[in-house]
């Protein structure tokens, strides 16, 4: 396994749309591999294949007990809800917009050896199947957003819902 160089904003392949991934073999291995250990590594809480420097349908999303799931050639098949709060990317590091997502979304994808399966989460991770799967189609949670926010915006709404949740 090894730690990859995380693609920044500015670079083309982060536009592009990736191409469905048709071999799962030890080189599909390594890539799902490496991008765990990366976004272990970076305290991230998804990656898409392009983010590493692959135009393949691939992602890998930590579930709220840091487990990673593994989703090849996903797509969503259903969403419900609402919630909007501040998100971020690790491909335009330090950036925080507000951005709209469903509450509840159900993703059909592969594993690492071609089996079909279905996942449905909730909540922050919910969120990061969207952001994640909008990466495969070349589109950043820029397109969604009307400015950047100031660290200190971002700082009062994570201090707000800490308050709503006690």
């Amino acid at each position: 396994m090894a730690i990859r160089k995380i693609v920044v904003q500015g670079d083309d392949i982060l536009t592009k749309v990736c191409r469905p991934v048709t071999d799962f073999n030890k080189r599909l291995h390594d890539l799902l591999d490496d991008m765990v250990e990366t976004l272990t590594e970076v305290g991230g809480a998804g990656l898409a294949a392009p983010q590493v420097g692959i135009l393949r349908r691939a992602v890998i999303v930590m579930d709220d007990d840091d487990t990673p799931i593994e989703l090849v050639n996903p797509e969503i098949v259903s969403s419900s809800g609402e919630q909007r709060s501040p998100e971020g990317c690790l491909s335009i590091p330090g950036k925080f917009g507000l951005v709209t997502r469903p509450s509840v979304v159900k993703v059909r994808a592969q594993d690492r050896n071609g089996q079909w399966f279905e996942v449905e989460r909730e909540d922050y991770t919910a969120r990061c199947f969207c952001h994640e799967l909008e990466h495969l189609d070349g589109h950043l949670y820029t397109e969604h957003i009307d400015r950047f926010l100031t660290d200190e915006e971002v700082e009062a709404y994570y201090e707000a819902q800490e308050k709503e949740d006690e």
